[in-house]
């Protein structure tokens, strides 16, 4: 295995002259920069990532925490955190915390420790305490869910917004009687977005009826057929459905289906986040759109600034009512 040292004595140079190329450095000379890089390509010389990134006390690793593995809407993201990450010269490790304690200490003690540059963080249950302070001194930033009170740097979208528009739409179509199918007001996310709902009812002269809100405690396919199921029990039964997910949103409309009931003569639905097999349902399904693969990438491009010890604003994203079968 060739070293550095030989490199510098076919270069005719020191072992550092050989490190400051390797590292780009711009105080090397041209003409002994092109020494050193022919005499690196002559020896087919392959530095050391590790020992190259323990000199600079750097990993090139960013941490990206997510409560589950499995919630699709995630998928994108991770894409454009990947992609970005990549071209920038880091990898990321995937975290699942499952919003356990235990799990989070692992990962944030991996930033102390030095193990990793920083984190994305999309589980929005950690503990605050240990969150600020690891912030104070490493850099963290925060996408899609993030701190209303807090001082961390996120990117978003307006999610009270998108759902007051979701929920218009369906009161336009002549729907009087709209419920909800909500997940776990722990997430920032899940309040804004009945805020939302219950903005747009408002509106329009609307009651809030607590008969036609659900609350699912796993934001899967289940959650939403059970949600769903339940609310067709309801002696004065709703017309629309709004759920704050495209995974609820479709288990809602396969036990409207299997109730006998038609999508959307007898029920309309919307979802949220269209996540890529939206469109494949039967009927396809409206959905609010959000830029998820620009929200990694951006995310991505945020740590890296603060990893380089640059200012980081927020961003809200911009999002789209995507108008399908189901309405």
């Amino acid at each position: 295995m060739v070293t550095i040292q030989e490199v510098a004595k076919k270069a005719g140079v020191s072992t550092a002259t050989v490190s400051r190329v390797l590292n780009n450095r711009e105080t090397v000379r041209e003409k002994t920069r092109v020494r050193v890089e022919q005499a690196i390509q002559e020896l087919n010389y392959e530095p050391s990532a590790l020992g190259r990134n323990l000199r600079n006390s750097e990993s090139r690793l960013l941490l990206v925490l997510i409560p589950s593995i499995s919630n699709p809407f995630y998928t994108e993201i991770i894409n454009g955190i990947e992609d970005t990450a990549i071209s920038k010269g880091y990898n990321i490790l995937l975290c699942e915390t499952d919003s356990n304690p235990a799990r989070e200490a692992i990962y944030f003690n991996m930033v102390r420790n030095r193990l990793a540059d920083g984190i994305i963080l999309m589980d929005p249950t950690v503990n605050r305490k240990n969150l600020y302070d690891l912030a104070s001194r490493h850099p963290i930033v925060q996408c899609s869910e993030f701190d209303e009170e807090g001082e961390i740097s996120y990117v978003t979208i307006d999610n009270e917004l998108a759902a007051y528009q979701a929920v218009k739409h369906l009161i336009k179509l002549g729907n009087r009687r709209v419920a909800l199918i909500n997940t776990d007001e722990k997430y920032l996310y899940a309040r804004e977005r009945r805020r939302g709902y219950e903005k747009a009812l408002h509106e329009f002269g609307l009651p809030i009826e607590s008969k036609w809100m659900r609350e699912t405690e796993q934001l899967g396919f289940e959650g939403g057929q059970q949600a769903m199921r339940s609310l067709l029990n309801e002696a004065d039964k709703p017309n629309a459905v709004f759920s704050v997910s495209d995974v609820l949103a479709i288990g809602a409309m396969k036990e409207i289906q299997l109730q006998g009931l038609k999508v959307p003569d007898d029920i309309a639905v919307i979802g949220f986040d269209k996540i890529s097999f939206s469109n494949m349902t039967n009927p396809t399904l409206t959905t609010i759109a959000q830029p998820m693969y620009k929200m990694g990438s951006i995310s991505a491009n945020m740590i890296i600034n603060k990893i380089r010890g640059k200012d980081v604003e927020s961003l809200i994203l911009d999002h789209e009512l995507i108008i399908r079968e189901s309405t």
